[in-house]
């Protein structure tokens, strides 16, 4: 009776522990993606900035920060990490190539961007700049909502 009652308390702890770790790892992968996604909002400001000051040595820089995180993006929304703060909508694992296919091309976007600093190209840079930020619209209109999900 004993036993049956430690195994049950086990059992039990065991299952209470399972879910909390889950509930962690998606506040963890929460937090993750939106520590890049403020990381390349403050890239873009640092590129609107160094725009105005023709500073390509800081346009090209941020434009590769936001390259490397575009490629991380498909791995920061695993499936069912939707439980917590998060602005991610359904459709990013509903439309997931079209999800994928949106962060690489904002990686493209960042990658033309940083190529037409290097070359010092500004009428080049202010076409890029615009797309960089189409890239980053259509991907949040396409897949952020407004507002945060609790």
């Amino acid at each position: 009776m004993v036993r049956g009652k430690f195994i049950i308390a086990a059992v039990i702890s065991f299952t209470t522990l399972l879910i909390s770790s889950q509930v962690f790892a998606q506040a963890d992968v929460i937090e993750k993606r939106q520590q890049a996604m403020k990381g390349n909002s403050a890239d873009a400001k640092a590129i609107k900035a160094a725009v105005e000051s023709k500073d390509y040595a800081t346009i090209e820089t941020k434009a590769k920060d936001i390259m490397g995180t575009a490629e991380k993006i498909p791995g920061l929304f695993p499936k069912g990490s939707t439980a917590g703060k998060t602005k991610a909508t359904a459709a990013i694992w509903e439309k997931s190539d079209d999800f994928a296919k949106a962060a690489k091309n904002l990686g493209k976007a960042a990658s033309e961007l940083a190529a037409a600093a290097k070359a010092k190209d500004d009428a080049e840079i202010g076409v890029k700049v615009k797309a960089l930020g189409d890239a980053c619209g259509s991907c949040h209109k396409a897949f952020r909502a407004e507002k945060y999900a609790e």
